[in-house]
Protein backbone atom coordinates (compact mmCIF):
# COMPACT_ATOMS: atom_id res chain seq x y z
CA UNK A 1 0.00 0.00 0.00
CA UNK A 2 1.34 3.15 -0.85
CA UNK A 3 0.32 5.28 2.29
CA UNK A 4 2.48 3.01 4.55
CA UNK A 5 6.17 4.06 5.36
CA UNK A 6 8.79 1.42 4.14
CA UNK A 7 12.17 0.84 5.66
CA UNK A 8 14.53 -0.87 3.34
CA UNK A 9 17.78 -1.08 5.27
CA UNK A 10 16.95 -2.13 8.84
CA UNK A 11 20.78 -0.50 9.44
CA UNK A 12 19.43 2.77 8.37
CA UNK A 13 17.16 5.43 9.86
CA UNK A 14 15.71 6.10 5.90
CA UNK A 15 12.17 5.36 5.62
CA UNK A 16 10.57 6.46 2.47
CA UNK A 17 6.95 8.31 3.62
CA UNK A 18 3.72 7.36 2.22
CA UNK A 19 2.44 9.36 -0.46
CA UNK A 20 0.29 11.16 1.56
CA UNK A 21 3.06 11.98 4.26
CA UNK A 22 5.49 13.21 0.83
CA UNK A 23 2.54 15.33 -0.46
CA UNK A 24 2.32 17.05 3.48
CA UNK A 25 6.15 17.95 2.71
CA UNK A 26 5.19 20.12 0.40
CA UNK A 27 2.91 21.60 2.48
CA UNK A 28 4.17 22.65 5.56
CA UNK A 29 7.16 24.79 6.27
CA UNK A 30 8.99 27.42 4.45
CA UNK A 31 9.40 26.68 0.47
CA UNK A 32 10.43 28.95 -2.20
CA UNK A 33 7.70 31.46 -3.73
CA UNK A 34 6.32 30.42 -7.68
CA UNK A 35 8.62 32.52 -9.96
CA UNK A 36 8.96 31.43 -13.92
CA UNK A 37 12.00 28.99 -13.62
CA UNK A 38 14.65 28.61 -10.93
CA UNK A 39 17.48 26.53 -10.47
CA UNK A 40 17.39 23.44 -8.16
CA UNK A 41 20.80 21.81 -8.29
CA UNK A 42 23.95 23.21 -10.32
CA UNK A 43 23.08 24.28 -13.90
CA UNK A 44 19.79 22.50 -13.33
CA UNK A 45 16.82 24.62 -14.15
CA UNK A 46 12.90 23.98 -13.52
CA UNK A 47 11.23 26.43 -15.68
CA UNK A 48 7.24 26.38 -16.97
CA UNK A 49 5.81 27.50 -20.37
CA UNK A 50 6.79 31.49 -20.08
CA UNK A 51 10.76 30.02 -19.68
CA UNK A 52 10.85 27.97 -22.82
CA UNK A 53 9.16 29.82 -25.13
CA UNK A 54 11.47 33.12 -24.53
CA UNK A 55 14.28 32.51 -26.45
CA UNK A 56 16.48 35.18 -25.58
CA UNK A 57 16.05 34.30 -22.70
CA UNK A 58 17.02 31.61 -23.17
CA UNK A 59 20.12 32.97 -24.71
CA UNK A 60 20.82 34.79 -21.98
CA UNK A 61 20.60 32.06 -19.33
CA UNK A 62 23.37 30.15 -21.40
CA UNK A 63 20.80 27.10 -21.70
CA UNK A 64 22.25 24.10 -23.29
CA UNK A 65 19.58 21.48 -23.22
CA UNK A 66 16.14 21.31 -22.92
CA UNK A 67 13.73 18.48 -21.47
CA UNK A 68 10.37 19.45 -22.31
CA UNK A 69 7.91 17.32 -20.12
CA UNK A 70 4.51 19.01 -21.92
CA UNK A 71 5.53 18.22 -25.52
CA UNK A 72 2.73 18.45 -28.07
CA UNK A 73 -0.10 20.22 -29.21
CA UNK A 74 -2.21 18.84 -26.09
CA UNK A 75 -0.15 19.39 -23.94
CA UNK A 76 0.17 23.19 -24.02
CA UNK A 77 4.12 23.87 -24.89
CA UNK A 78 4.41 22.80 -28.57
CA UNK A 79 7.87 23.95 -28.62
CA UNK A 80 9.84 20.90 -30.57
CA UNK A 81 13.57 20.27 -31.73
CA UNK A 82 12.70 23.05 -34.27
CA UNK A 83 11.71 25.90 -32.10
CA UNK A 84 15.52 25.63 -31.19
CA UNK A 85 17.06 24.49 -33.76
CA UNK A 86 18.80 27.71 -34.67
CA UNK A 87 20.10 28.18 -30.79
CA UNK A 88 22.37 25.64 -30.58
CA UNK A 89 20.18 23.31 -27.93
CA UNK A 90 19.76 19.94 -27.54
CA UNK A 91 16.22 19.27 -27.08
CA UNK A 92 14.20 15.95 -25.88
CA UNK A 93 10.52 15.89 -25.77
CA UNK A 94 8.11 14.15 -23.51
CA UNK A 95 4.55 14.02 -24.14
CA UNK A 96 3.54 13.53 -20.71
CA UNK A 97 0.08 14.72 -18.92
CA UNK A 98 -0.06 15.78 -15.80
CA UNK A 99 -2.40 13.53 -14.12
CA UNK A 100 -2.32 10.58 -11.56
CA UNK A 101 -3.20 8.05 -14.49
CA UNK A 102 -0.18 8.81 -16.58
CA UNK A 103 3.11 6.91 -15.86
CA UNK A 104 5.68 9.09 -15.67
CA UNK A 105 8.33 6.64 -14.42
CA UNK A 106 8.87 5.23 -18.12
CA UNK A 107 10.69 8.27 -18.87
CA UNK A 108 13.03 8.72 -15.38
CA UNK A 109 15.96 6.55 -16.47
CA UNK A 110 15.84 8.36 -19.96
CA UNK A 111 15.34 12.01 -18.66
CA UNK A 112 18.41 11.45 -15.88
CA UNK A 113 20.63 10.10 -18.33
CA UNK A 114 19.86 12.84 -20.79
CA UNK A 115 20.36 15.55 -17.53
CA UNK A 116 23.40 13.13 -16.27
CA UNK A 117 25.13 12.86 -19.47
CA UNK A 118 24.24 16.82 -20.33
CA UNK A 119 25.79 18.26 -16.76
CA UNK A 120 28.58 15.71 -17.10
CA UNK A 121 30.22 19.29 -19.17
CA UNK A 122 30.52 22.05 -16.81
CA UNK A 123 29.64 24.75 -19.17
CA UNK A 124 26.23 23.32 -19.98
CA UNK A 125 22.71 24.14 -18.23
CA UNK A 126 19.64 21.78 -18.43
CA UNK A 127 15.66 23.36 -18.34
CA UNK A 128 13.62 20.76 -17.37
CA UNK A 129 9.93 22.33 -18.28
CA UNK A 130 6.43 22.02 -18.35
CA UNK A 131 3.33 23.79 -18.49
CA UNK A 132 3.77 25.35 -14.75
CA UNK A 133 7.03 23.83 -14.00
CA UNK A 134 5.20 22.98 -10.67
CA UNK A 135 4.33 18.63 -11.54
CA UNK A 136 5.91 16.68 -14.72
CA UNK A 137 9.21 18.62 -14.63
CA UNK A 138 9.68 18.12 -11.12
CA UNK A 139 9.17 14.63 -11.22
CA UNK A 140 11.59 14.31 -13.73
CA UNK A 141 13.98 16.46 -11.53
CA UNK A 142 13.35 14.71 -8.81
CA UNK A 143 13.82 11.42 -9.89
CA UNK A 144 17.55 12.31 -12.10
CA UNK A 145 18.76 13.67 -8.01
CA UNK A 146 17.49 10.18 -6.41
CA UNK A 147 18.76 7.78 -9.47
CA UNK A 148 22.35 9.78 -10.51
CA UNK A 149 22.79 11.91 -7.53
CA UNK A 150 21.75 9.48 -5.50
CA UNK A 151 19.45 11.57 -2.61
CA UNK A 152 16.95 10.09 -1.24
CA UNK A 153 13.32 11.38 -2.08
CA UNK A 154 12.57 12.87 1.08
CA UNK A 155 16.42 14.86 0.78
CA UNK A 156 15.79 15.45 -3.25
CA UNK A 157 12.23 16.98 -2.29
CA UNK A 158 13.99 19.22 0.55
CA UNK A 159 16.32 20.28 -1.79
CA UNK A 160 13.85 21.14 -4.60
CA UNK A 161 11.71 23.22 -2.06
CA UNK A 162 13.54 25.41 -0.68
CA UNK A 163 14.36 26.41 -4.39
CA UNK A 164 11.07 26.25 -6.49
CA UNK A 165 6.93 25.86 -5.53
CA UNK A 166 6.22 22.76 -6.77
CA UNK A 167 3.44 20.31 -5.85
CA UNK A 168 3.96 17.04 -8.43
CA UNK A 169 0.53 15.06 -8.34
CA UNK A 170 -0.11 12.10 -6.09
CA UNK A 171 -0.18 9.32 -9.35
CA UNK A 172 3.76 11.23 -9.80
CA UNK A 173 4.52 11.20 -6.15
CA UNK A 174 3.62 7.26 -5.74
CA UNK A 175 5.76 6.77 -8.94
CA UNK A 176 8.71 8.27 -6.90
CA UNK A 177 8.04 6.64 -3.89
CA UNK A 178 8.33 3.42 -5.56
CA UNK A 179 11.68 4.44 -7.35
CA UNK A 180 12.60 5.68 -3.99
CA UNK A 181 12.04 2.04 -2.84
CA UNK A 182 13.71 0.31 -5.59
CA UNK A 183 16.93 2.49 -5.48
CA UNK A 184 17.09 1.83 -1.51
CA UNK A 185 16.58 -2.13 -1.91
CA UNK A 186 19.35 -2.21 -5.24
CA UNK A 187 21.85 0.36 -2.53
CA UNK A 188 21.49 -2.46 -0.09
CA UNK A 189 22.07 -5.40 -2.22
CA UNK A 190 24.83 -3.62 -3.51
CA UNK A 191 26.36 -2.95 0.21
CA UNK A 192 25.45 -7.09 0.52
CA UNK A 193 27.91 -7.87 -2.07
Amino acid sequence: MSYKEVRVDPDRDYITPGVLDLEQMFWTGLGATYTHCNEVWPNLYIGDKKTALERPGLVEMGVTHIINAAEGKWNNVSTGADYYKDMNIIYCGIEADDTPTFNLSTYFNSASNFIHQALSNIDNKVLVHCMMGRSRSVTLVLAYLTIKQELTLVDAIGHVRQRRCVLPNRGFLTQLRDLDIKLQEDRLKNRQT
